[in-house]
């Protein structure tokens, strides 16, 4: 899968503990908007999908971590590698945390289920929702966000513009 580009904050002890998450986000395009995550609490957008879970493969839980988040099924035979992020830096209890987060451009059942978030998900009012990405790119980069990772919010801010410079959005 190719690399789209790298996060690293230099801002953390190299030889100090380190924490490694993977995790996958599916891209889901329906008439030229973008099914996305919106936070009603920290006012951010993010594409669906989280951390692939020991045992699991990255399209058994892209499949999953969509599912739980949005109600949304997705159609295995679908499912394409985009590319991915690799993001280090100082991690929030450990000195260094590392990720490759893997995207997907996948088709989903017409149908929607129910979600199921996660506690700070719920707290944070998750909402699926089908935007035009830069109506997403422009409240990642102008409005305050709180507590929330500016690089996580940066990083879908970037993979939605190279989604528009790609042309992938049909």
């Amino acid at each position: 899968m190719r690399l789209l580009f790298e996060i690293d904050t230099n801002d953390y002890d190299i030889h100090g503990q380190h924490h490694v998450r993977h995790s996958v986000r599916s891209i889901i395009i329906k008439e030229q908007q973008v099914a996305l995550i919106y936070s009603r609490k920290f006012d951010y957008y993010k594409f669906p999908g989280g951390g692939i879970e020991e045992g699991e493969s990255k399209k058994e839980a892209l499949i999953r971590e969509t599912f739980e988040e949005t109600g949304l099924s997705i159609i295995p035979t679908s499912i394409q590698e985009y590319g991915y992020v690799h993001r280090i830096q100082k991690g929030e209890k450990e000195d260094v945390f590392i990720q490759d987060n893997f995207y997907y451009l996948c088709d989903v059942k017409a149908t929607i289920g129910l979600q199921n978030l996660d506690d700070y998900e719920a707290e944070e009012h998750f909402t699926l929702t089908y935007v035009h990405p830069t109506i997403a790119i422009s409240t990642n980069r102008n409005n305050p966000h709180g507590p929330k990772d500016q690089n996580m919010i940066e990083r879908e801010a970037r993979v939605l513009e190279m989604l528009i410079v790609e042309d992938i959005l049909r």
